[in-house]
């Protein structure tokens, strides 16, 4: 199979994948990383809202909701 980015919006629900790399200025990388979505690190998609809203992902035992803005500034390599 091979490999391919995409970002969170796109992936499918329950569909994992690595963070390739953040799209964005610094301070959504920082609030990123607070989180701990930084490049290299697993991640789940569990799910999403329609028309936009929240997408939720787990990273090992936590999970999360961003925005669909921030979200898509998440590139996974699927």
């Amino acid at each position: 199979m091979v490999a391919k980015n995409t970002n969170l919006t796109r992936m499918n629900k329950r569909e994992s994948g690595i963070v390739h790399k953040i799209l964005g200025g610094h301070g959504v990388t920082r609030r990123l990383e607070a989180l701990g979505v930084r490049p290299g690190v697993p991640i789940t998609k569990i799910s999403s809202q329609l028309r936009r809203g929240p997408i939720t992902i787990q990273l090992g035992n936590t999970q999360i909701a961003l925005g669909f803005g921030i979200a898509r500034k998440v590139i996974v390599k699927t």
